[in-house]
């Protein structure tokens, strides 16, 4: 039996070796080749050259901005004061992951849009229009879009915290808000949205504190100190919220904070 399975497993061996030179024979016979892929770069050297080069060169800079997206959404936007406002709410509702991550993440993104249209829309008429109509040039057409972005951040940072910057780089002291550089007005521009974030959250946190205190303070005198507090005040921290209505409010009071 054993002689049967080692000639058994000998005539498989060799069965697969008659089918792989076989194959490898088909397909030498039939001239097979791989594609060969050839990348070079280089300038051509007609009339077209100068277009592809402009082209390349456009696909470049969009690669380079998508890959800076995340960076220019959260730094140069209301993105940041958006978020932190949304999970301060969630927090003192104390409802755990509820709205979830994705959902606030995803309000706050298009509150974003709805907020930077005008912004945007005055980037692409003054820089990217003409720039793809090849009626400015690249340095030209980064100034004109860096221009409503920085006018939108000096509107919303305040002179204390451009201050402190402007300090501690030790640069000349500027005349007006064109001499002061991106490098400076950015992180000036993230710490006053990270404080006015946090004291619209403290004026939305201080309501859903007192329903906590008192909810705990009747439970401690009808002896009930076994019971979570939270269990009892969520339900009504949520009727509240809906009953003025909350959303609408808080939206609300968040678009006019940048208008």
């Amino acid at each position: 039996m054993k002689k049967n399975r080692l000639f058994s497993l000998l005539a498989i061996i060799i069965l697969i070796l008659f089918i792989t030179i076989g194959g490898a024979k088909i397909v030498s016979a039939d001239g097979f080749q791989l594609p060969s892929i050839n990348l070079e770069i280089g300038t051509n050297e007609n009339e077209e050259g100068g277009d592809d080069l402009v082209l390349s060169l456009r696909i470049l800079l969009l690669l380079t901005i998508l890959t800076l997206a995340p960076a220019i959404l959260i730094m140069l936007t209301s993105f940041t004061r958006l978020i932190i406002v949304l999970s301060l709410i969630r927090n003192a509702l104390a409802t755990q992951h509820m709205p979830p991550n994705q959902v606030i993440i995803g309000l706050a993104v298009f509150l974003t849009i709805f907020i930077m249209a005008p912004v945007w829309q005055a980037v692409n008429t003054e820089a990217i229009q003409p720039y793809l109509n090849n009626e400015i040039g690249t340095e030209i057409a980064l100034e004109n879009a860096a221009e409503p972005i920085r006018e939108f951040m000096f509107k919303q940072t305040r002179e204390k915290d451009l201050a402190l910057f402007v300090e501690m780089t030790q640069i000349e002291r500027p005349e007006n808000r064109d001499d002061i550089p991106l490098y400076v007005l950015i992180p000036s521009f993230i710490i006053s949205e990270l404080k006015t974030a946090f004291q619209i959250g403290f004026m939305i946190y201080l309501p859903f504190v007192m329903i906590d205190m008192v909810v705990a303070s009747i439970l401690m005198s009808m002896g009930m100190m076994m019971l979570p507090p939270v269990m009892i005040s969520l339900p009504f921290k949520i009727l509240l919220f809906i009953l003025v209505d909350g959303w609408y409010l808080i939206i609300e009071t968040l678009i006019k904070t940048f208008i």
